[in-house]
């Protein structure tokens, strides 16, 4: 991790890498309803943020420098490797590229984006013939794609933690929870008893071991909403 050449001031790297992993996000999660977009919109601003440290200006190594320099003399923080400071300060010296941190991280970014592209998958047929979806992910959370934008935003700050977006981190999964109560009320009006059958056996965020099976829900189809997007 002394690596002495700088690695800021990229901004066409910032712009470039912003613009991929937020449209890789949209052609996964395809919003179309204004909420959808607000959804998507905390989702690239956290994204933007990120590569904005990563590859423009390191305000987070800036703002900490002098503890940094005390607390791990030797290292340049100035160079790309040094800002993946978990692996810093945990100790890894070697490529932080292969640090378990990174590669956790690389694990949720991945099964995020897997979660998201499934889950938009159900959603669609279910939207498609009018009825809830609980196949799929839906069998296991009820706002499967809201999980997967805070798995991903989690695997980010593994890589590369910063200030910023670890103030935004429960700022944005506050205003995802809060847009999700919403739905469901939306969801409960439209659907009745059957939207509140399929509550009672389903987390919303986190996923139990087993699910219970319940009795087939009225019109079901296979395919069943859980509100998002609905």
């Amino acid at each position: 991790m002394t690596e002495s050449s700088p690695a800021y001031g990229l901004w066409s790297l910032v712009a470039i890498n912003s613009a991929i992993f937020i449209l890789f996000a949209a052609s996964f999660f395809k919003p179309r309803s204004s909420r959808d977009w607000r959804t998507l919109g905390m989702f690239s601003a956290f994204i933007v943020a990120l590569f904005a440290e990563m590859y423009g200006f390191p305000l987070t190594i800036y703002l900490l420098s002098g503890w940094l320099a005390a607390r791990f003399p030797g290292v340049d923080f100035l160079s790309h490797d040094a800002g993946h400071l978990l692996e810093v300060m945990f100790g890894w010296r070697a490529n932080p590229h292969f640090g378990p941190f990174h590669i956790l991280s690389a694990i949720l970014i991945g099964g995020g984006f897997w979660l998201l592209a499934s889950a938009w998958k159900v959603l669609y047929a279910a939207q498609a013939t009018g009825t809830l979806a609980t196949t799929g992910p839906y069998a296991r959370l009820r706002h499967p794609q809201y999980a997967a934008f805070v798995v991903i935003m989690a695997g980010f700050l593994l890589q590369w933690p910063t200030l910023i977006t670890l103030a935004m981190f429960p700022v944005l999964v506050v205003a995802y929870v809060r847009l999700a109560r919403r739905e469901e009320r939306e969801a409960e009006a439209s659907f009745g008893a059957d939207w509140q059958r399929y509550a009672r056996t389903t987390p919303a965020f986190f996923p139990c071991r087993t699910k219970s099976r319940t009795h087939p829900i009225a019109g079901d189809r296979g395919e069943h909403s859980s509100g998002e997007r609905s």
